[in-house]
């Protein structure tokens, strides 16, 4: 009864928190808008994620679409994880204090951060932790069901993000380096890969029919972004993201390497490294191991327990606890979007230090790139708006944006239900030509204003150049607004055919 008493009280401090750090000044991520606006188009796969974040945003929906909600699903992902490992503990047979100082090392570390945004990182990390766990359950009891709740768990991580393929392609090896690769030999194993497979089918198939846009993802991905991950920055943030707590890691490690009580989990050493080096060997960026560390505090947290079991453990023991808090108090006041743009350009400095300006472009700018991104969204839907009621025949109105975030916002934002599309991302594909289109609105970046004024106005009896963009500390900063209205030519002809060109 105690311990339910104190694991309920994390996770109410675990909502009470994650509703607290982000300040009034900002606004929903530019890839959450793309994540809600799929309620709109549920299918088997889109370009940009797996199916189970559509999901999820239509039960969003239902509840009415609001901040609240939206950020209530990655702060109970969070406090699942948090769930998740304290019943590890348990499984571990570690006492109070293991579970008390596990459950505070997951709290007090980068899921706060990655919990602030509606994005499948947050279930990645659950799903990782979760699959982890049923393998403890199985090698301590062998029980069939764990083998096949270890499949529906890939399965159902792998609608959520094919990231948990990585997991998988270090756990393999590490099996097969230890005693417990007896697993291979189990009819079982067998029958939960082919239950796994079918779960995921509707997934491959969709990719299939829509030739394999994951692979093209992967390779933009690697072209544009992954090109400037450097490998010692992924190494140095593993380190950043838990701060204080890092050394819990350590002792987990250790433990499932030379505890004799973790013998028949030394496959879970191997596994981390092999996973590690897949993710340094691909230049991934750098939260996409977070998933690896949840279950390393569930093992570190048993054995310090255990190795402070002497008179000065008792001691000790408190102290560590109120450490893990108290390191996380300057992540608190560094690594949310709980200051103002000008109190950070003010204090760039340890930003900087911390690497947190430089963003996917290998650049340094003003603001962290997350926070950047949170910013300007709702002016740009105003400004959309204001100009789309004062147009003739205005339901007859193309309103196309350069990317997803522009898009989704103003789908998101509009007080007149306007449905924007863009040929980025996931919108490629939702473009509405049952409408016949007399106007257009057009949302270009930055930079791209002469060369938009020159190729599209002459198409059109009126061209204007709106508005932009005037949040200086948002990425959107500069972002054009045209109106063109009465046009001379089939403008659903026009882009319809540049939809087939840009698609793959």
């Amino acid at each position: 009864m105690r311990n339910n008493i104190i694991l309920i009280a994390f996770i109410i401090l675990k909502f009470v928190i994650q509703y607290s750090l982000i300040g009034p000044e900002y606004e929903l991520q530019r890839d959450e808008f793309l994540h809600l606006d799929q309620a709109n188009h549920l299918a088997f796969g889109y370009l940009s994620v797996p199916p189970v974040t559509s999901w999820l945003s239509y039960i969003i929906q239902l509840l009415g679409n609001s901040i609240f909600w939206i950020k209530f699903f990655p702060a109970l992902f969070g406090a699942l994880t948090i769930f998740v490992v304290w019943k590890t503990i348990e499984e571990l047979k570690g006492n109070l204090f293991a579970l008390i100082l596990g459950a505070s090392c997951v709290m007090f570390s980068v899921l706060f951060r990655l919990n602030i945004l509606y994005q499948p990182n947050s279930l990645d990390v659950l799903s990782w932790t979760l699959l982890f766990y049923f393998i403890i359950k199985y090698l301590n009891n062998n029980q069939p069901k764990w083998i096949y709740l270890i499949a529906v768990t890939f399965a159902f991580g792998f609608l959520n993000k094919y990231n948990i393929i990585f997991l998988i392609l270090g756990i393999i090896p590490a099996l097969l380096f230890t005693k417990e690769r007896r697993i291979f030999f189990n009819k079982h194993l067998y029958y939960a890969i082919a239950l796994a497979f079918v779960i995921v089918l509707p997934n491959i198939i969709w990719q299939y029919n829509n030739n394999f846009p994951v692979l093209h993802h992967m390779k933009e991905l690697s072209d544009t972004q992954l090109v400037n991950v450097n490998r010692w920055e992924f190494i140095r943030s593993q380190l950043l993201y838990f701060p204080g707590t890092f050394i819990v890691i350590l002792f987990g490690l250790i433990a499932v390497l030379k505890y004799h009580e973790f013998k028949k989990y030394r496959f879970f050493f191997w596994s981390f490294f092999i996973t590690i080096g897949i993710f340094l060997l691909l230049k991934a960026k750098s939260y996409y191991a977070i998933g690896l560390y949840p279950i390393y505090f569930a093992f570190g947290s048993v054995y310090l327990a255990e190795f402070l079991r002497g008179k000065a453990g008792k001691i000790i023991k408190p102290i560590i606890i109120i450490w893990v808090f108290v390191s996380f108090i300057p992540v608190y006041d560094i690594s949310f979007p709980n200051k103002s743009p000008e109190y950070i350009v003010n204090n760039s400095d340890k930003y900087r230090e911390l690497g947190m300006l430089t963003w996917e472009d290998g650049k340094e700018h003003q603001l962290p790139q997350d926070f950047a991104d949170m910013l300007g969204w709702k002016e740009l839907a105003r400004k959309v708006d204001s100009i789309y009621i004062n147009l003739p025949n205005k339901k007859n109105t193309l309103i196309l944006c350069d990317n997803y975030g522009q898009a989704g916002a103003i789908n998101y934002y509009s007080k007149n239900g306007l449905r924007a599309v863009s040929f980025n991302a996931d919108y490629i594909n939702w473009f509405d030509f049952d409408t016949k289109y007399y106007n257009l609105i057009r949302v270009k970046n930055a930079g791209e204003r002469e060369n938009e004024w020159k190729e599209t106005s002459p198409y059109f009896e009126k061209s204007v150049i709106a508005d932009s963009i005037t949040n200086k500390y948002a990425r959107e900063y500069g972002t054009t607004i045209f109106s063109f209205t009465d046009t001379k030519i089939d403008i659903n002809e026009v882009v319809k055919k540049e939809v087939e060109e840009e698609k793959w």
